[in-house]
């Protein structure tokens, strides 16, 4: 076995936008475990845009990133050396081991799981949190009934590709909004949307009313700024909102809401989510996915970058919308 292995720190906080330069690649070497710990090869690294909110120290839902720490991510891997009864070496594991080749992890967050029908890099998506917050956004909080028209932003990417495929799935009709012709071409032709509008077409506020003739009955949204607002001027009475992400404003720029009144006058009900704290809907969830990813059912899209010292680049350019599906990082 290799005594050293490569990760990446967070190098200095960003300033406005990320760069490249606020990371650092680093060789250190494999540290020797202790009772209770398993070593794991890390197949496959997660990218998602949460990571950048970490990245400021300022008051949010967790503890910022720590400087000069492994960059947070969620991973998939192997076992390699085990000294924890409870996983030996080959062991397929899922866990948040960071932005590194290897991990050490005590056990408690590191999850057994089955590649038979779902391969191995699909727990770090559509059967992973990406899954999970579409899942729990979906079911817990919209609460969607047959025939609600259902509007998701960011419709291609590892969140909204699911939702809209869950919606369908519980008889909605379901609108997607993405960046440009091919990834709405993809959320209608492959993942079976009714409709998907294409932001950068210019014509935002008259395609999404052309999509959504009778309204939208709930939104999930993954975006913020000009793409919430049109989607809020479109809400019909009593709607519901899942408010998951906020992409347009993680480089720092103020989001507002120029459409609050909508929120008044057509009583809507608006709730953000962080499903981390939801474990215990974890179970049920996972079991719906697996089950539809295994069969076939549940149709997902991956951009890999090739290596650890791809992960910088790549993670930029999801914060720009340049991944078409989930960002992952191929490490094996």
């Amino acid at each position: 076995m290799a005594s050293t292995f490569q990760r990446i720190v967070l190098a200095s906080r960003p300033v406005a936008e990320v760069s490249t330069g606020n990371f650092r690649l680093e060789t250190v070497p494999v540290p020797e475990l202790k009772d209770g710990e398993v070593l794991v090869r890390n197949h496959y690294l997660s990218l998602d845009p949460y990571m950048r909110m970490r990245m400021e120290d300022t008051k949010s839902y967790a503890a910022p990133q720590a400087i000069g720490e492994t960059m947070i991510g969620g991973t998939v891997g192997e076992v390699v050396a085990s000294k924890n009864p409870k996983f030996a070496i080959g062991d397929k594991v899922v866990g948040m081991l960071g932005w590194a080749e290897m991990g050490v992890s005590d056990g408690v967050l590191l999850r057994k799981v089955d590649t038979t029908h779902i391969p191995l890099s699909a727990y770090l998506g559509s059967v992973g949190m990406p899954g999970m917050t579409a899942w729990y956004g979906l079911t817990q909080v919209i609460q969607p009934k047959q025939g609600d028209t259902i509007v998701v932003s960011a419709a291609s990417g590892a969140v909204g590709s699911v939702v809209g495929q869950l919606a369908k799935l519980r008889g909605c009709r379901v609108v997607g909004i993405a960046g440009g012709p091919e990834k709405c071409a993809y959320v209608v032709n492959e993942l079976g949307f009714d409709a998907c509008v294409d932001y950068k077409a210019g014509n935002l506020l008259a395609d999404l009313a052309a999509a959504t003739p009778d309204g939208i009955d709930a939104l999930f949204e993954n975006v913020g700024g000009d793409i919430f607002d049109a989607s809020l001027a479109r809400m019909n009475p009593f709607g519901r909102i899942a408010l998951c992400g906020m992409i347009a404003g993680y480089d720092g720029e103020p989001l507002p809401i120029k459409n609050t009144r909508v929120l008044l006058t057509m009583r809507l009900t608006m709730r953000g989510f962080i499903v981390s704290e939801h474990i215990e809907l974890w179970p049920e969830g996972l079991k719906e996915l697996g089950a539809l990813v295994a069969t076939g059912k549940l149709k997902f899209r991956e951009s890999l970058a090739p290596d650890l010292a791809a992960a910088p680049e790549a993670f930029l350019g999801l914060l720009k919308g340049k991944n078409f599906g989930k960002q992952l990082v191929k490490l094996i």
